[in-house]
């Protein structure tokens, strides 16, 4: 069955968004297929991610034993990459950098709404899912490593 092969590019990219294009390469699917796969993989992470958002940190907050540390190497970062960009600059660089997850988390933790992370993160994830897909479908020989000949 052909929805059985989206699954896999939709799970992929739910986690680590390159792992969309290469998984639908993999499965031989088509350069469309695989950036609509990757685009939906990713809109799940961040819709489960700004839903339960407030709960994780909870959760986290309930089982650390020590409070977190405030000024690390990666909050510096992070509050760098908001006070220059906002939102736009954690949507661009969350599919290349911060993964679905860890970008999700960083614009919840920065207190967006819901709607401008749904409509920031799907222009990002439309974005850079066609780029990197057309990007990876033309690098020659790399459909040969992927698929059974």
């Amino acid at each position: 069955m052909e929805i059985a092969k989206y699954i896999p590019v939709i799970l992929a990219s739910t986690l680590k968004f390159i792992g969309g294009p290469i998984s639908g390469i993999a499965l031989g699917l088509s350069w469309l297929e695989t950036s609509l796969c990757t685009i939906l993989g990713m809109m799940v992470s961040v819709m489960a991610v700004t839903y339960a958002g407030k709960a994780l940190q909870l959760l986290l907050r309930r089982w650390s034993k020590k409070p977190p540390r405030r000024f690390t190497r990666r909050t510096r970062l992070a509050v760098r990459i908001w006070k220059r960009s906002g939102m736009l600059g954690i949507a661009l660089l969350t599919p290349l950098l911060l993964t679905p997850i860890g970008g999700t988390a960083l614009a919840v933790s920065f207190r967006v709404h819901r709607h401008l992370i749904f409509a920031y993160m799907l222009g990002s994830a439309v974005f850079w899912g066609v780029v990197l897909t057309l990007a990876i479908y033309q690098v020659p020989g790399l459909k040969g490593i992927f698929t059974r000949s």
